[in-house]
């Protein structure tokens, strides 16, 4: 993997991290995500 692709694969996952973090609770729920899980489904979203 190049740089350039690590440093978007990185980016992506903070944004993911970010956006998730933001939600509530229940809009958390809503999608069957746990807080717990933000940075596990950042990852995947982004193919690591």
């Amino acid at each position: 993997m190049n740089i350039a692709r690590s440093l978007t694969n990185w980016r992506k996952y903070r944004q993911t991290v970010t956006e998730l973090g933001r939600m509530s609770d229940r809009e958390l729920h809503d999608l069957g995500i746990g807080r717990n899980d933000i940075r596990r489904v950042a990852r995947t979203a982004v193919g690591n």
